[in-house]
């Protein structure tokens, strides 16, 4: 079966829930990428999972996306390059934040949060990627898929610990990276990335504490290698008799 027939058996099995049905077909691969409501989720998963022309058996991943500045660019790139850290330093979106900074809304229109799945069939030899939109931006929930694939675990407990995504019915839904105190979400674009308070061993409580964060961000921008002769030993030496020759005259 290849993507486009199996993009058509899909849009067969939920000819009224699927959100968004599209094939990215190139040289190299094929993807086929569904969007569902949450309120539709378990229902196509398992279909997904049990119907025998589908038979997607197993997860593969499951992952957290903040849509917040979607299709935005970090660096404004008029009249430098587009490419590389030749670009400018200053922000014009919210990836790097400092404390009291807001984000954006994203201008794209979509949901600012979504799990994404990535589903193999071993069966039939095909992939499939399924996007589910968080309906709260505040409290952004989907349903957990753990009694549909047990390997959605781990994989749910990261998300919920890096974008704050809740998974409702999974059993044990907690941090899995960061620490158990830990303030905020760090994959949220609204995240400081200096994060909100740092631990030190404090020696007359003799234990570890937490405070406020006390440095500062600093943007760091790689020297580029340019083409151009200008790091080259034997050229600036040419350059330097010639400014000393100047200096003569």
């Amino acid at each position: 079966m290849n993507v486009q027939e199996l993009s058509q058996a899909l849009t067969d099995a939920f000819s009224t829930q699927l959100q968004s049905n599209v094939v990215v077909q190139n040289d190299v691969f094929g993807e086929v990428t569904i969007e569902v409501l949450p309120k539709d989720a378990l229902e196509v998963f398992t279909t997904l999972r049990d119907d025998a022309g589908l038979k997607f058996e197993q997860l593969i991943d499951v992952c957290g996306v903040d849509y917040s500045e979607y299709g935005s660019v970090e660096w404004a790139t008029e009249s430098t390059s587009s490419t590389g850290f030749s670009r400018g330093v200053e922000p014009a979106t919210g990836a790097r934040l400092r404390f009291g900074d807001d984000i954006e809304a994203t201008a794209s229109g979509r949901p600012r949060f979504a799990a994404v799945y990535h589903l193999l069939s071993v069966t039939h030899n095909h992939r499939l990627r399924v996007r589910v939109y968080c309906e709260s931006e505040a409290v952004p929930v989907v349903p957990s898929v753990i009694d549909l694939w047990s390997s959605a675990n781990w994989f749910e407990r990261e998300a919920f610990d890096l974008y704050g995504i809740l998974f409702e019915g999974h059993p044990d839904l907690r941090r899995i990276l960061t620490d158990y105190g830990f303030v905020g979400h760090p994959f949220r674009k609204d995240f400081p990335l200096i994060g909100h308070v740092e631990m030190k061993y404090d020696e007359e409580q003799k234990r570890v504490i937490y405070q406020p964060v006390t440095i500062e961000p600093r943007v760091l921008v790689p020297r580029v290698i340019r083409d151009d002769g200008r790091f080259d030993s034997s050229a600036a030496a040419v350059l330097a008799n010639s400014a000393a020759e100047k200096t003569d005259v």
